[in-house]
């Protein structure tokens, strides 16, 4: 069976980005069809882009602008661009559009959504074309852009960064993580593809759950004080809840947050100190790394994970999937200290000294080990 080639527009972005890494977990279906945002200012790149998709995901959008018309005509504009090299190239792949929730309401973002989906349903019944218009709701998760279009995000932005997020309008928010949505995205892709004759549709993507405003700063305000402040594990009642807390460790940073020194408590007997405090179950292990030897080189989308250094020299490296740049942290077991590692993190630990390292693992189980959650890739 061929794969399915997947472009998808506004690639860099949030949404874009995570529904880009999901496609890369199952290359054996999928090949990505790289986009970049200046495609939209050069036609022929476009269309080049356009000639090689089975299926278009368009996400590319200006979300807020200082100038309400602009942001529309923007957002019509892009649409209008892709619709042309379509037809230049007479090829008609499968289009998702991602609409939104406000499309009914009276602001610019909510009608350029509303007209950009009624032009995509147009192209499509002319050309006979599979068109699916998604209706999305608020859309949280981590690496998105705070003070920009998720109230999450903010509120995890400021309280990782001596902020005190403030609320403007505690309304009850139908929400969707990320990896929910690109689980809905993808559904429809391989749906289509199954059902091969053309599709138009209107797709009111379900909620994962509501909850009002500031229900959602509670549990922000929670992990700031139990996790970020006292390395605590907090109780996470549920998966939503678990989805919360990855949002809100993203943002911190790390950099300068960890190694996290525990506290040692040292007496005539020797020395106590607790490597993890947890409101949640999980699974604690214990390893030792002969000298020169590496273990990891792996990443997880869901699990929480903590690695507590015990006896010897050792080096700790992240890389985020999709970027270039690593994170390198010394662990020297006389500190007693810890690292917890970020989701969408490939992660490493090394030891740099002569003797064995011993190291302790925490990792949560509350996902059904059948569903997979860990992949390979080198630091």
């Amino acid at each position: 069976m061929s794969k399915i080639k997947i472009g998808i527009t506004g690639q860099s972005g949030f949404i874009g980005t995570h529904l880009y890494n999901a496609l890369g977990l199952d290359s054996a279906k999928h090949e990505r069809i790289p986009f970049v945002d200046h495609y939209f200012d050069n036609h022929d790149m476009l269309c080049a882009f356009v000639k090689q998709c089975d299926v278009i995901v368009h996400f590319a959008a200006v979300n807020r602008h200082s100038d309400p018309d602009k942001l529309y005509e923007i957002n019509i504009e892009l649409v209008n661009l892709l619709i042309d090299a379509l037809n230049q190239e007479n090829v008609k792949p499968h289009i998702i559009f991602s609409s939104s929730s406000q499309e009914n309401q009276d602001n610019p973002y909510g009608k350029s959504k509303y007209e950009g989906r009624r032009l995509f349903e147009k192209w499509a019944c002319e050309n006979n074309a599979s068109f699916t218009g998604l209706i999305i709701p608020n859309v949280f998760g981590p690496f998105c852009v705070p003070n920009y279009n998720s109230f999450v995000a903010t509120f995890c932005h400021k309280l990782t960064h001596g902020e005190k997020p403030n609320i403007i309008t505690d309304n009850e928010i139908n929400m969707i993580y990320v990896s929910s949505l690109c689980g809905h995205i993808l559904s429809d892709v391989n749906d289509v593809s199954k059902a091969n004759l053309p599709i138009v549709k209107e797709k009111l993507v379900p909620h994962d759950f509501s909850r009002k405003v500031s229900e959602i700063l509670v549990l922000c305000n929670i992990f700031k004080e139990q996790y970020f402040d006292n390395g605590i594990i907090p109780h996470l009642a549920s998966v939503n809840e678990i989805n919360l807390f990855n949002t809100f460790r993203s943002y911190i940073d790390i950099d300068n947050y960890f190694p996290y020194v525990l506290k040692q408590n040292i007496d005539k007997c020797g020395n106590f100190v607790e490597t993890i405090r947890l409101r949640i179950g999980g699974q604690v292990s214990f390893s030792t790394t002969k000298s020169g030897v590496t273990r990891g080189n792996h990443y997880h989308t869901r699990k929480i994970e903590r690695f507590v250094v015990l006896k010897g020299k050792a080096i700790v490296q992240l890389r985020k999937i999709g970027t270039e740049k690593i994170y390198e942290f010394y662990f020297d077991g006389k500190n007693h200290s810890y690292i917890d590692m970020p989701i969408w993190y490939t992660h490493n630990i090394t030891n740099v000294g002569h003797d064995d390292l011993y190291t302790q693992f925490w990792i949560n189980e509350w996902y059904d080990e059948s569903n997979p959650d860990t992949f390979f890739e080198k630091v």
